[in-house]
């Protein structure tokens, strides 16, 4: 009987997304898209849980993750198949903003990982993409600025940036460039009326901090490579992306809470209609693995905060 009602959730749930390609209005395909995700809902809370013993049969599972994740999400995409070997994790690593774009433009993804609360909300509240009752909380991260060992530099932190001859920074969609913006903004150190502080362009940041040469980076990884690298004298990384860098990069400051903001990273299933029974059990086992206390003590051997409140 639990097989049967998956069938039918999963069937439901495709014929949604369809009826919503070909709706004539965004009206329309909101109210499919939630349909979708209400049926595909239903498939998670019924599809049966693989126990400690018990082994998924052969799937595939396409986790779009930030690209601050992807060191520490290799390892435990490796653990994760100790126990689950023919679960097959598919990573695609990039910026939650361009993810979160491909996710809306109809990539096929089960599982989001995004480095900022922003990107998941749109996708659940405006997009109806997330499956509910799927979403946790799982690591918070800290903004730090950082240099290249040995770089001679006059910069002490987030204050002093400007006597920098070269700055890489993320751009504003980017997780890690909006939390420095609004570091920036609550320093003093930028003054702007905007709502979003992702919209403060580069140039603007340039122009506060008088003139600055910036290296724009379009991921967090651009802007570890371009100061590990010696391109750049500093630049703004999370600190979990020092980690397995610490003979190349010198942390300058943790930029406080107080400045930036929690810097939560949040997990969700994703409306998939093209996935079965099967892959949807193992997306959400998987999403269960993420937030157990086991993976718990490996986010933290990579300096991310695990005390956060789901």
């Amino acid at each position: 009987m639990k097989k049967r009602l998956l069938s039918i959730a999963c069937v439901a749930a495709l014929g949604a997304a369809m009826l919503a390609g070909c709706g004539n209005s965004a009206g329309d395909a909101a109210d499919t898209a939630a349909s979708a995700a209400n049926e595909v809902a239903a498939v998670s809370e019924e599809a049966p849980e693989a126990g400690a013993a018990d082994q998924f049969e052969e799937t595939t599972v396409t986790v779009f993750a930030a690209k601050s994740l992807n060191t520490v999400l290799d390892e435990l995409i490796t653990m994760y198949n100790e126990t689950q070997p023919n679960v097959h994790i598919v990573p695609s690593y990039d910026s939650s903003g361009t993810l979160m774009t491909q996710i809306e433009e109809g990539a096929t993804c089960d599982v989001f990982f995004s480095a900022a609360q922003k990107q998941m909300n749109q996708l659940q509240d405006d997009d109806a993409l997330v499956v509910d009752g799927t979403r946790h909380n799982v690591v918070n991260n800290q903004v730090c600025v950082v240099t290249y060992n040995d770089s001679g530099t006059s910069v002490t932190g987030l204050a002093d940036i400007a006597n920098a001859s070269s700055f890489a920074l993320a751009d504003g969609s980017v997780p890690v460039g909006k939390y420095t913006r609004q570091a920036l903004v609550n320093a003093g150190m930028i003054e702007t009326d905007v709502e979003d502080v992702a919209e403060i362009t580069t140039d603007q940041v340039s122009e506060a901090l008088g003139g600055i040469e910036i290296n724009e980076c379009n991921n967090v990884g651009a802007v570890t490579a371009a100061v590990s690298e010696g391109s750049n004298e500093v630049g703004t990384v999370y600190k979990s992306d020092t980690y397995g860098l610490e003979d190349r990069l010198q942390i300058l400051e943790i930029v406080p809470y107080d400045l930036t903001g929690d810097v939560i990273y949040p997990i969700a299933q994703i409306v998939n209609p093209e996935a079965d029974e099967l892959e949807s059990a193992a997306a959400v086992d998987f999403i269960n693995f993420i937030t157990s206390d086991e993976a718990k003590a490996v986010f933290e051997k990579y300096y991310f905060d695990t005390n956060v409140t789901d």
